[in-house]
């Protein structure tokens, strides 16, 4: 028989999970970026307005799937991004958003990688056609390794399940 141990997710965690900010789709969004997969149950989706000019976030708002932790993470990582300049978001880590939320158990880490993932993913996606400032690197970032493996590996999962049904 198997237990189930509830998560020790810290007060501003659960806060952000029943209430979070920022929630939903943004219709004038700058930039939009999804990293995650719902088969493995997390995703985000951020949506970025950007003052063009002056390279600031004005707005940010995040759609989420999974866990307690993916929610606020990424609740909690658009209230720290808004009003900060491009290079400034790019900079927030995974521990700067698990510090923020009070800590996060070592098995929701990925969630906060996850968040950021998402964010660097807006930031290279709003540079594409665009010159590339010189803080922005060639090499993709830890994070977003981690969200692409991510994505792959359900990926694989996904056609294996096909080819046991065919």
């Amino acid at each position: 028989m198997s237990t189930r141990i509830p998560l020790p997710y810290g007060p501003k965690v659960l806060e952000l999970f029943r209430n979070p900010k920022n929630m939903g789709r943004m219709e004038d969004a700058t930039v939009v970026a999804v990293t995650g997969s719902l088969a493995c149950g997390d995703m985000i989706a951020i949506y970025l307005k950007i003052d063009e000019e002056a390279q600031v976030i004005k707005k940010a708002t995040f759609e989420s799937y999974g866990c307690a932790a993916n929610i606020a993470a990424a609740s909690i990582m658009t209230e720290m991004i808004k009003g900060k300049t491009l290079k400034e978001a790019w900079n927030i880590s995974w521990r700067d958003i698990s510090e923020e939320l009070g800590g996060l158990p070592s098995i929701k880490y990925h969630c906060g990688v996850l968040a950021v993932g998402a964010l660097r993913r807006a930031i290279r996606s709003y540079f594409e056609n665009k010159s590339k400032p010189d803080w922005l690197p060639e090499e993709l970032t830890h994070e977003e390794k981690h969200a692409l493996e991510e994505e792959k590996l359900v990926e694989m999962i996904e056609k294996r399940m096909k080819r046991k049904t065919n």
